[in-house]
């Protein structure tokens, strides 16, 4: 079901040129506010900025395509990182290579108020870093979180506490 419709309503009257113009900047204000949250967490999957543009396009693009179906205007946010991280998932099964730690951008790492952190994050397996970059990173609920991996709560709860011990030895290893 479209976000706008056109058609018989008690409330206004609204062509199908109108409903799709209203339609368009509705998604393009949702995609503008969630666009930083949306390339730290393609970032965190990929660790490639051209992987990572390539996968936001891809997202977006796949996002207005399957806008009917997005139920809950409210629930944007996590529909689109949901989207987003198969889009990354599906440049990784098209690139499928090694990304070793010397291409990390120091943009990237400089970027985070702590360096340290950020390159203990990185090394953390995607599993752990993913819960952690959507909690504490991007203000997900346990919740939302949990719906956006398509994990049961308990589980999320499991690998964000086995991430910030894995980040607690490594950072108190160095």
């Amino acid at each position: 079901m479209p976000i706008f419709t056109a058609g018989p309503s008690n409330r206004c009257k609204l062509t199908k040129q109108e409903a799709l113009t209203l339609e368009r900047k509705f998604f393009i204000a949702e995609i503008e506010t969630c666009s930083n949250m949306m390339y730290r967490v393609a970032w965190s999957i990929l660790r490639n900025d051209a992987d990572v543009q390539d996968s936001l396009q891809d997202a977006a693009l796949k996002a207005w395509e399957k806008r009917d179906r997005l139920r809950d205007e409210k629930l944007f946010r996590t529909w689109i990182t949901r989207i987003l991280i198969n889009a990354c998932y599906d440049t990784q099964r098209k690139r499928r290579r090694i990304v070793s730690m010397d291409e990390i951008s120091e943009a990237a790492v400089s970027n985070t108020p702590d360096p340290d952190l950020a390159l203990a994050l990185q090394a953390l397996p995607e599993k752990l870093r993913l819960p952690l970059v959507l909690c504490y990173s991007e203000g997900m609920s346990y919740e939302e979180a949990a719906d956006v991996l398509r994990i049961p709560i308990t589980t999320l709860r499991g690998r964000l506490r086995r991430g910030k011990d894995k980040l607690r030895k490594e950072l108190n290893a160095e």
